[in-house]
C-alpha cells in the first residue's frame, strides 16, 4: 500500500526528538533479537527468506535456521538451508546488540513507533530490521524525504547540482537520503549538512564500518547531525549485491528519488526504476547530451521519469497541493507592453533608414491618423525617432529591432 495514509504527512522541518523504542523493546525482546540474529543469517532483500519470515515469525524462523535438528521452512532447498545454517552458527545477536548501543544506535523491527511503514510497500523484500546511529526519530524523517542519488565519478557540474539540490530541499525542510558514496551521493550529504538540514545516509555495510573510508568523516557527521541506516548488523562488510540491494530501502524509504548524473549502467538507475516500481516519483536533473555520465538520466528521462532542476522543482512533485515552483520566465521588455497597434506600426519600421508616415500606414494597416499617433507614442518610448516628415528607428533599439525581424 501507498497511499497518503501510510505515509501520514509532516508539515515544517522534520524534528529532530529521542527516538521512544524501548517500550517496544521490552515489549517484544524475544522477537527482537531473533530478527537481530537473522539480519546476521540471512541476505538484505532475500524474498524467499522474507516469505518465511512472514509465514513463520522471526522467533521460530531462527530457531529453524540455529539448530541442525529442527525441521526446515516448508519448501526450502537442502543447499540453502544449509547455507544459512552455516551463517546462524556465528549469529551472536546480544553481542551485536551491544554493539550499537555502546555506539549510541539501536535496532528498529517492523512494528516499531519508529518504524517507517513505507517499507512495508517491499512486501517480503522489506528489511528484517533496521540498525540506527542518529538521535532523530527514522520514521518522522522519512516522512518528507527526497533520495538524491548518482554516478560516483561526478563531474564538477554534477557535484554542485546535489549539494545546491541538497541544501535547496534541507531549507524547506525536506529530508535528503542518499548512500554516503562518493560523488554525487557525497555531494548531497555535504550541501545538506552545509544547510543545517536533515539527511539520512543509508549504508550498504554495518553502521559501524564506514564504506567507503574516505567518508569516515562524513559518516561520522551524518551520525551526529543525522542518522545512518543499515539492514546489515555490526561489522559487516560491503559486497556488489548489497548495494544493489541497498538501493530498494533508499527507493522505499523516501517520496521521490532524483538522479543527477549516472552513466547507462549505473547503479543509481537501479535505484530510481525500483522507485518507479514501488509508486514513488522519479525524477531526473538532464545534463550535456554528449556526456556519457549523463546518459543514464537522459534515457530516463526518456522513459517515466520528470525533468527537474532545483529544489522548488522535486518539492512541487513530492510535497503537497499547493507546494509550487515558481513561474519562470524571460526578461520583461518595454516592446511587451506596447498596445496591438502600435507594436504593428513598430514593425512596419524599415532595420535601416526611415519611411514617411503613409508607407508606415499602409504596411502596418492602419488608417493614417492612428499611425500618426501611434509614431508619437513610440517616439515618447524612445523607439523611434523623427526626421522631417520621415520616421525611423533609434540607433539603440536596433538590438530589439534585429531579435524582432529575425536578424544576427
Amino acid at each position: 500500500m501507498n497511499d497518503i495514509d501510510t505515509w501520514g504527512f509532516a508539515t515544517g522541518r522534520p524534528p529532530a526528538q529521542s527516538p521512544s523504542t524501548q517500550s517496544a523493546a521490552r515489549r517484544h525482546e524475544p522477537q527482537r533479537t531473533a530478527r537481530a540474529a537473522l539480519t546476521r543469517i540471512v541476505e538484505p532483500g532475500d524474498e524467499t527468506a522474507g516469505r518465511w519470515l512472514r509465514e513463520m515469525g522471526p522467533v521460530a524462523l531462527w530457531h529453524a535456521l540455529a539448530n541442525e535438528d529442527a525441521d526446515p521452512p516448508a519448501g526450502a532447498r537442502p543447499a540453502k538451508i544449509a547455507g544459512l545454517r552455516l551463517r546462524a552458527a556465528r549469529a551472536r545477536p546480544a553481542e551485536d546488540l551491544a554493539t550499537v548501543a555502546s555506539l549510541g544506535g539501536r535496532f528498529l523491527c517492523p512494528g516499531d513507533d519508529e518504524w517507517p511503514g513505507q517499507l512495508d510497500d517491499l512486501g517480503d523484500a522489506r528489511p528484517i530490521g533496521l540498525w540506527v546511529r542518529g538521535r532523530a526519530n527514522l520514521r518522522l524523517w522519512a516522512l518528507r524525504s527526497v533520495a538524491v542519488v548518482g554516478a560516483r565519478a561526478c563531474t564538477e557540474y554534477g557535484a554542485h547540482l546535489a549539494a545546491a539540490l541538497g541544501a535547496g530541499l534541507a531549507d524547506r525542510g525536506w529530508t535528503v537520503a542518499s548512500g554516503a558514496a562518493y560523488g554525487i551521493d557525497g555531494a548531497a550529504h555535504r550541501g545538506t549538512l552545509a544547510a543545517d538540514g536533515a539527511t539520512i545516509a543509508v549504508l550498504a555495510s554495518g553502521i559501524d564500518h564506514a564504506y567507503p573510508r574516505g567518508h569516515t568523516e562524513l559518516i561520522g557527521r551524518i551520525a551526529e547531525q543525522g542518522l545512518v541506516v543499515a539492514e546489515l548488523p555490526p561489522g559487516d562488510h560491503p559486497t556488489r549485491s548489497r548495494f544493489i540491494q541497498r538501493n530498494r530501502v533508499i527507493a522505499a524509504l523516501t517520496r521521490g528519488t532524483v538522479v543527477v548524473e549516472a552513466e547507462l549502467r549505473s547503479g543509481s538507475l537501479v535505484t530510481a526504476r525500483r522507485a518507479l516500481a514501488l509508486g514513488r516519483f522519479t525524477m531526473g536533473m538532464p545534463g550535456p547530451v554528449t556526456s556519457a555520465l549523463s546518459a543514464g538520466v537522459h534515457q530516463l528521462l526518456r522513459g517515466e521519469a520528470t525533468v527537474v532542476t532545483d529544489a522548488d522543482e522535486v518539492i512541487e512533485l513530492v510535497g503537497s497541493i499547493g507546494d509550487l515552483a515558481p513561474e519562470r520566465r524571460g526578461p520583461a521588455l518595454v516592446r511587451d507592453l506596447l498596445d496591438p497597434v502600435a507594436a504593428r506600426v513598430l514593425e512596419a519600421l524599415p532595420a535601416r533608414g526611415a519611411a514617411g508616415a503613409t508607407h508606415l500606414a499602409r504596411e502596418a494597416g492602419t488608417p493614417h491618423e492612428l499611425t500618426h499617433t501611434k509614431l508619437l507614442e513610440l517616439q515618447a518610448l524612445g523607439f523611434v525617432q523623427r526626421y522631417g516628415d520621415r520616421w525611423e528607428l533609434v540607433r539603440r533599439a536596433e538590438g530589439t529591432d534585429r531579435s524582432r525581424r529575425g536578424g544576427a
